[in-house]
């Protein structure tokens, strides 16, 4: 197989150039594209969104895929000064490459 593309993991949408990237709001997970989205919720919806391709399964089919999202498992905790409850929802990002002694470099995948 070969390495995923832009638009597998991005979005339908998803270009880039030899300086930028372009992914469209419309093609993330669960967002709702606003002109003042947060930058937290970006990252959330492309986190979600890569998580539909780059899964565990596709990487164990496919040696050219170095990278899978999994979901761990929601729980709660309390925050501030009157012991708020907060949703927790863990997703861990793992990055896969050759034992080289180096530390995550983006280069690398």
């Amino acid at each position: 197989m070969a390495e995923p593309t832009l638009q597998q993991v991005f979005g339908a949408n998803a270009i880039q150039d030899a300086t930028t990237i372009t992914i469209v709001k419309a093609d993330l997970t669960g967002l709702t594209a606003d002109a003042n989205n947060t930058a937290e919720s970006l990252l959330a919806a492309i986190n979600l969104k890569a998580q539909t391709y780059l899964t565990q399964a596709n990487f164990d089919a496919n040696l050219d895929q170095s990278i899978y999202i999994e979901s761990g498992f929601s729980s709660f905790t309390t925050r501030g000064v009157n012991n708020d409850s907060y949703r927790v929802d863990p997703v861990t990002i793992t990055f896969v490459k050759p034992d080289s002694n180096s530390t995550l470099d983006p280069d690398d995948y």
